[in-house]
């Protein structure tokens, strides 16, 4: 950039700059050719010239350049121009050479220090700058001005620090300095103090933008956006104007509360006030809609930009990302790559969140690798559990456990994802075996996420013992408001049976989103209490709630476990024209269910004809679950069929069409149907059934014969099974779907796993204990007709 530079008035500096420009050897070996006389500085143009010499140094080369320069020149001996190559090499990136240039400065003064203490704080060596402070105050015998506190209190990064040299503020009389007292003010946000950080900024005597600045700032640290934009209204009854800053923090204020009217407002004063350009604006701006879920105004933000920086193009791919348009984001990423921006750690943790969604292993595979080179789990933690999460996703738990395993650095959020990993993959026990290793490292602190993760675990196994423990410990963190983790509790407590205690809080957690409603309605509806779940709805309309994606979903499900299909259908028909939105995968296989378990075949069949998209796994299951309902082999064939061409590796289809063959007694229907699973290396999955005594999970399989206390458990179904034939009971062999005789039929019913959890539980509790028994398939049939 050198070509740049204007020419100097001065004749032997013009002289110096093409050399300076041009000279790839050390300047020192040149001042043999290049004499400057004693005047050649002593004129009205010296520190322009010296300015221009700073400005041209673009690189840590040209900077030692320079240095040599004022070397042989006798002008490093100025403390000033020392300062500023102190202050240079540091903005060039080359800290250890500002130190060493400051350590040779013979008589240093205020300045110097605060030169070197802002160095070391804009290099992010905060360590060092807080060491240096401290050297300051010890060795010089200078007494610090207000420049030197802002860039130390940005350096602490513990409150023990910044209580310290709060003290030497208070002790120095700069505490009512408007720079200090901004600075003041963010580092108690920064450590969730933000009471105090309010006390300072109300009894500060002068405030400016920057005081303003930093006290909204602090509130939108510590998730408080609605108080950031009740001192904005202040601030502005002040007469005082925002800046940009100001409209960065309370956007992201906006994006953080939802309150989309107040950041379209604050985006018509950018607009009004010409910052509608500026690149950290636009950024902010890119960011709120995409959090609004507003797309299109985000991306026409990012297309008007005339200027674009990296931190624009990760806003824009994880805008399309977090709302669930993986291939525009995937997309983006490529025109990035095209213009030659290079990816940071940040870009990665979206690219490995949109290849999770696209379902792509091997480009996930290519990320990884090309994170390994980089080194990027070494810089953050954030990288190290996206990819966990990515794995997980994949459903390569084993690759996720691989990488949480070999991660330099664990959080709380890297134990969370790797427990959601298990548990979104069907391992609980897994899952809850992470969650009791956590405990283990008393430095990590569980958050609202571990127990959002862990809950999910405790409700697959049934285990309410144990997640009635975590509600405890969630009441005494005072979570017990919080939306995500109270749903996870009225999950837990509706799939455990407990449908009054999930009521109960349902009543308690707050209701202004539709994510406690979606849980309640289809914690009813699982129940086969469709009606319940159907007045839910009415009442959550009632309340001004708005219905989403997810509402129609449990909506669906709950008329088709009851079968309401007339609802049902007035239902699908009224999210699309009402509430204008389009029905996805699982909406149309709701409706499918819904329709072929009231035995409306042939119109569930017309209904996947008819679709406008292509019909997933998940359709033609419900069909062909339909099928074995009602026992119609030829449209189950054609349903397994449909079926095999989209997934050919989900055993439970084959299981499903086999048993359909078994009902009919098509025995070689069956044997052809388990020949060809065995071809395609499929097994069944085991079906058990699981019980919580004493707060313990013993799972039980078919003819289980591992449990320590299993010559009590047959003893105990040989004695029911006695009581029950003397009272006229007669085993059912329908349900045995295998070509056996009687007494083997008899046998198989005996040793059922659910028969086995029952036995268990008898011989385990005191009597009139309620049995909680827990399976992992249905099989058999309800007295809800199978509707639940």
């Amino acid at each position: 950039m050198f070509s740049l530079v204007p020419t100097c008035k001065g004749r032997h500096v013009s002289k110096f700059l093409p050399s300076l420009r041009l000279s790839c050897q050390l300047f020192s070996a040149a001042t043999n050719t290049l004499q400057f006389s004693s005047d050649g500085f002593a004129n009205e143009n010296k520190n322009d010239d010296i300015d221009l010499l700073f400005q041209s140094c673009t690189n840590v080369h040209h900077a030692k350049q320079l240095h040599a320069f004022l070397v042989v020149s006798g002008k490093v001996q100025n403390i000033f121009l020392s300062a500023r190559l102190v202050n240079r090499y540091a903005y060039l990136g080359d800290v250890s050479l500002s130190r060493i240039t400051f350590d040779l400065i013979p008589r240093k003064d205020v300045y110097t220090w605060n030169s070197m203490v802002s160095a070391y704080v804009r290099s992010g060596h905060f360590r060092e700058a807080i060491d240096c402070f401290s050297q300051f105050l010890l060795t010089s015998g200078l007494r610090p001005d207000f420049y030197t506190f802002p860039p130390v209190l940005k350096a602490c990064q513990n409150l023990v620090d910044g209580k310290r040299i709060h003290c030497q503020i208070l002790k120095l009389g700069f505490e009512w300095d408007v720079f200090v007292a901004a600075s003041l003010v963010h580092l108690y946000s920064r450590f969730g103090f933000v009471g105090i950080a309010c006390r300072l900024f109300d009894e500060m005597p002068i405030r400016d933008v920057g005081s303003w600045n930093a006290m909204i700032s602090g509130f939108c640290q510590n998730g408080n956006a609605a108080d950031a934009l009740d001192v904005l209204i202040e601030m502005r009854s002040d007469g005082v104007k925002m800046d940009r800053v100001t409209a960065t923090s309370l956007l992201t204020a906006c994006a953080q509360s939802g309150d989309i009217l107040s950041g379209m407002l604050i985006h018509l004063y950018v607009i009004k006030h010409g910052l509608d350009f500026d690149l950290l604006i636009c950024n902010a701006l890119i960011n709120m809609y995409s959090k609004f879920g507003s797309l299109g105004h985000a991306r026409r933000i990012f297309d008007q930009m005339d200027i674009r920086d990296l931190v624009s193009w990760n806003s824009i791919i994880a805008a399309y990302e977090q709302n669930d348009d993986p291939m525009t984001a995937l997309g983006l990423f490529y025109s990035m790559q095209l213009l030659g921006i290079q990816p940071d750690f940040l870009t990665l943790v979206s690219l490995a969140s949109i290849l999770a969604q696209l379902s792509d292993a091997a480009k996930s595979r290519s990320v990884h690798g090309f994170i390994l080179r980089r080194d990027f789990f070494v810089q953050d933690v954030v990288i190290g559990n996206a990819v966990v999460d990515m794995y997980a996703k994949l459903g390569a738990i084993y690759s996720a456990r691989t990488v949480f395993e070999g991660l330099p650095i664990k959080d709380v959020i890297s134990w969370n994802t790797l427990i959601t990993g298990y548990a979104q993959n069907g391992l609980a026990s897994e899952a809850i075996e992470v969650y009791r290793m956590m405990q283990e490292y008393k430095e990590i602190i569980p958050n609202h996420g571990t127990w959002v993760s862990i809950l999910p675990a405790y409700t697959s196994v049934g285990a309410l013992q144990q997640g009635m423990k975590i509600h405890g410990r969630v009441i005494k963190n005072c979570l017990d408001l919080d939306v995500f983790v109270g749903t996870c509790l009225i999950d837990m407590y509706a799939k455990c049976g407990r449908l009054d205690d999930a009521l109960l809080l349902f009543s308690q957690v707050p209701r202004k989103s539709a994510i406690p409603w979606n849980a309640v309605i289809s914690s009813h509806g699982v129940h086969g209490h469709g009606e319940k779940a159907l007045k839910l709805f009415k009442d959550m309309l009632d309340e001004g709630v708005k219905p989403d994606h997810v509402t129609f979903v449990s909506l669906l499900s709950a008329c088709s476990h009851s079968g309401l299909v007339d609802e049902g259908q007035s239902y699908f028909h009224m999210m699309q024209e009402q509430y204008r939105i389009k029905p996805n995968l699982k909406h149309y296989g709701c409706m499918v269910d819904l329709l072929g378990r009231a035995g409306h075949l042939n119109k569930a069949y017309s209904f996947i004809d008819n679709m406008p998209v292509r019909p997933d796994a998940s359709v033609w299951g419900a069909l062909l679950g339909a099928c074995r309902i009602h026992g119609n082999v030829d449209l189950g064939r054609i349903a397994s069929e449909r079926l095999f061409e989209v997934d050919s590796e989900n055993v439970g289809y084959y299981v499903l069409l086999s048993n359909i063959y078994a009902n009919s007694g098509k025995w070689e229907g069956v044997e052809k149907v388990r020949s060809l699973a065995r071809n395609r290396g499929l097994s069944k999955t085991p079906g058990w059934s699981s019980i919580e005594v004493n707060n313990n999970v013993d799972v039980f399989y078919t003819a289980n014969q591992s449990h320590p206390k299993c010559q009590e458990i047959y003893q105990k179904l040989s004695d029911l099974t006695a009581k029950m034939k003397s009272l006229g009971y007669v085993p059912d062999f329908s349900f045995v779907l295998q070509d056996v005789e009687d007494d083997e039929k008899e046998h198989i019913l005996n040793s059922h796993s659910e028969r086995l959890a029952i036995a268990f539980g008898l011989i385990s509790t005191p009597p009139k204990t309620p049995i909680r028994i827990f399976k992992n398939l249905r099989d058999g049939a309800c007295s809800c007709g199978d509707y639940w």
